[in-house]
């Protein structure tokens, strides 16, 4: 079985622009990512797949493996597929580019042990500990059933507590695992209005009743999102170097 692993890296963003070549103790962002995945061992090939020529030439500085894709796509799941167009595999994994922090552990436990006979959709989660997450919309609340299987996605707290009770919301980490026949099937589907009111991408397979498989791991991770975020980071590489 043939797994890629695939680092969608865009410089435009509202929030944050540049931020896969934002400045970590001496290397760009997108190269703390990388690395962590290349720790996986299950991988036969990584890329970072970008439409912009900076971080293109910024990849081929640190010898990064980098493909160029369209500037017109509107999600990285749409960037994941022209790769997956371009490069044969079994399973596609795609890693944001701004979780430097990610655990190669994390990304292990989303690669399935078999190759995958259908549609295959699956990301990881993790228990959220600060409550102040449950709130922040940047933080995706995933509610699955007892196997496992999506049945709802948001940015606010879902499930709503009515009652007071010991309740753990899980949040959707920024790595999952598609097979070609998923990601065929996300392109030549039109977004559903819930997908459309959230804009979060995974609910185009929940949408149309397609698994989307959540894989519950103990992990710590920290995207960075605004500049505010990339000072945590910073802070905590510099400890772990410390120490």
């Amino acid at each position: 079985m043939k797994v890629v692993g695939i680092i969608p890296a865009r410089f435009k963003s509202s929030r944050f622009e540049g931020k896969p070549l934002a400045d970590i103790l001496g290397k760009p962002m997108i190269w703390w990512v990388y690395n962590q995945v290349k720790k996986v061992k299950q991988l036969d090939e990584i890329y970072v797949a970008t439409d912009d020529d900076r971080i293109k030439e910024v990849c081929e500085k640190f010898q990064m493996n980098v493909i160029m894709t369209s500037d017109q796509h509107k999600t990285p799941t749409d960037r994941i597929h022209e790769v997956s167009d371009k490069i044969k595999a079994d399973i596609y994994l795609s890693i944001n580019g701004d979780e430097p922090l990610i655990d190669p552990k994390t990304i292990e436990a989303v690669i399935p042990k078999n190759k995958p006979t259908d549609l295959h959709v699956a990301n990881i989660i993790t228990t959220i500990e600060d409550a102040s997450e449950v709130v922040d919309p940047t933080n995706l609340k995933v509610v699955a059933n007892e196997m496992g299987v999506g049945i709802y996605i948001s940015r606010t707290p879902v499930p709503y507590p009515k009652d007071p009770m010991d309740f753990q919301y899980k949040k959707h980490v920024g790595v999952y695992a598609f097979n070609k026949e998923a990601l065929d099937f996300y392109v030549n589907t039109r977004r559903g209005q819930v997908e459309q009111i959230e804009d979060i991408d995974l609910l185009r397979y929940i949408e149309n009743d397609i698994p989307v498989h959540f894989i519950d791991v103990n992990c710590h991770t920290l995207s960075v999102d605004t500049p505010k975020d990339l000072d945590c980071v910073v802070e905590k590489l510099k400890q772990h170097q410390e120490s």
